[in-house]
């Protein structure tokens, strides 16, 4: 009879302790999760609460005021636009073709081993280290700032993410996709454009609006590349305004108007990732019915 009891009492003592360390480890996490939150909706509560005060029509309709004037955000709203856009049209092409090869035409080349490294140190690069290479690259040689120059900085942001996205959605597709496209004659080339690609529609849509919302906020490629305007300019081989520059600059002044439009810009921006993250995770369940 000892010889049984003892070791149901090592058992339960045991038990006991792994039931204790359960408790500790579970109590850690919420702590740790309730403190991140808690950090989350203090940023988004004074967000909210100085954004939405100066949320106006005229935010979006008149141009950045000199201090203690009326005004909005047309301008750089507007140039963060085009930026976005030619950063997108460079970005996308060029991640969509790197992510195809490391996928389909070289996934066990070594070649595609050494750009995947080179991805994943582009992916966590910092901005300023972008801007300050685009800089020395076009700024510099030609002698003045740019929105060519800013576009081109933020499509070497977009691009990482891209070829990631990419790349991980196409070897996601089943290889029985690709052996009938095949077994009928298709062409590789074609297989991947009407096979391939349409399989992993939806994830590289996705991969792209994620590429959007990285670069949506990003400031310091933008001081060393296009810099800033306060006039309306639609010249690409100028300085123009972007809206995270403008935030910068008005948030650091220390004039009271300027800063109420920094915070409305800041929650501009939040709600266009905001609605860019929805819209891409909406896309993801819309591509595994299809």
């Amino acid at each position: 009879m000892p010889d049984k009891i003892m070791p149901d009492k090592i058992l339960a003592s045991r038990y006991s302790g792994r039931r204790r360390n359960n408790m500790v480890a579970t109590v850690l996490a919420f702590a740790a999760t309730a403190i991140g939150l808690g950090w989350l909706v203090l940023i988004l509560g004074a967000l909210l609460w100085k954004g939405f005060s100066g949320l106006s029509v005229a935010v979006f309709t008149e141009m950045t005021p000199p201090p203690g004037s009326a005004g909005g955000l047309l301008n750089p709203i507007f140039g963060s636009l085009i930026l976005t856009t030619l950063a997108v049209l460079i970005g996308t092409p060029i991640g969509i073709l790197a992510g195809t090869y490391m996928a389909e035409y070289g996934r066990y080349d070594r070649l595609s081993t050494v750009v995947r490294f080179i991805n994943d140190i582009l992916l966590s690069a910092p901005s300023i280290v972008v801007g300050l290479f685009i800089y020395e690259v076009m700024v510099a040689p030609l002698g003045h700032f740019s929105g060519y120059a800013g576009g081109v900085a933020l499509a070497v942001i977009v691009i990482p993410v891209v070829v990631r996205t990419t790349e991980d959605m196409l070897t996601l597709v089943p290889n029985s996709l690709r052996e009938a496209a095949t077994s009928i004659g298709l062409p590789r080339s074609l297989s991947i454009t009407r096979i391939c690609y349409r399989a992993a529609r939806a994830g590289m849509v996705t991969g792209v609006l994620l590429a959007v919302a990285r670069i949506s906020g990003e400031t310091a490629p933008l001081l060393f590349t296009s810099l800033n305007n306060q006039f309306w300019s639609t010249n690409l081989n100028a300085p123009i305004s972007s809206l995270p520059v403008v935030i910068f600059q008005f948030a650091l002044s220390p004039y009271k108007d300027w800063q109420a439009l920094a915070w409305t810009g800041a929650l501009i921006i939040t709600l266009a990732v905001l609605a860019l993250s929805i819209t891409a995770r909406a896309l993801i369940p819309s591509g595994r019915q299809s």
